[in-house]
């Protein structure tokens, strides 16, 4: 009879090792989504030995739970956002902007990107292809991170965010040349979210693959912040990027209804006879 007592005390602390051990987990991925955790941050989330909370890392870097940084740090990976791919549909961004985002492909004919800052990670969210690429696939689809760079989503996102916010998701950049257009410094690069910045919209010009043109404009929420952008992509022979800039008012018109889906209102502006009229 003791035996088997015992047995049901180690069975029940064994138990709760588990729980412990999948709660503490849990915690350090909501932590890397917080903030950049160190290896000792971790060990301490984890209450392990740092060569332990190593292993348990390398672990979830595997799944692409987390992602490693150049500078050692441990943040959110997209594994958990491609994880949940069936659920974005329920998502409050994705849901409202569906329509908007099919009404503008079959306008433009082109394909439609919704993306998002999760984490420290651009998402893509939601995707409509074109038919023209039957032949020719995009390397994006739904959950796949973008190069915060080297795109035109990224650049309109990382454009509208606040100084401290953009330096921190960019001190975590280690700046590559995938083509003679991409962006290589962070002088440059800020030079460009300026002007993206001033004018309400973005430009891919093959900076991640030669091959693709991108049109970016921002989408904001309720409080008029930047949460996330809408696009036109072309692979380069069917559109370059002029031709695609000749949507712009089109892609500015969805982004603008997709804001207002969300509940954000222009502020208004005196116009010269004194009336109030929504700012432009």
């Amino acid at each position: 009879m003791r035996n088997d007592s015992d047995a049901a005390v180690r069975r029940v602390r064994g138990e709760t090792t588990v729980a412990q051990s999948i709660r503490r987990a849990i915690d350090l991925i909501r932590r890397s989504a917080e903030h950049p955790l160190s290896l000792t941050e971790a060990a301490d989330v984890l209450g392990v030995h740092k060569s332990t909370a190593l292993r348990i890392l390398q672990t979830l870097e595997s799944a692409r739970f987390v992602r490693r940084t150049g500078a050692g740090t441990y943040v959110l990976g997209s594994g958990l956002i491609e994880l949940s791919e069936l659920a974005l549909g329920s998502m409050d961004l994705r849901q409202p902007a569906a329509a908007h985002l099919r009404a503008l492909q079959h306008e433009t004919g082109h394909t439609v990107h919704l993306a998002q800052l999760t984490g420290d990670e651009i998402i893509y969210i939601d995707k409509v292809d074109s038919p023209a690429f039957d032949a020719v696939k995009l390397p994006s689809r739904v959950g796949r991170a973008v190069s915060i760079y080297a795109s035109a989503v990224g650049k309109t996102i990382l454009a509208y965010l606040p100084r401290q916010e953009r330096d921190r998701l960019l001190s975590h950049v280690v700046f590559e040349r995938f083509t003679e257009t991409t962006f290589t410094d962070h002088a440059a690069l800020e030079a460009e979210l300026t002007r993206i910045h001033d004018c309400g919209w973005a430009v891919d010009n093959g900076e991640h693959d030669a091959y693709v043109m991108c049109v970016a404009a921002p989408i904001r929420d309720s409080r008029g912040k930047v949460i996330a952008a809408a696009s036109i992509t072309a692979i380069e022979v069917i559109a370059n990027l002029d031709q695609l800039k000749s949507n712009l008012p089109l892609l500015l018109e969805t982004a603008d209804k997709i804001s207002h889906e969300l509940g954000y209102a222009p502020p208004s502006v005196a116009s010269p006879d004194g009336q109030s009229r929504p700012a432009t």
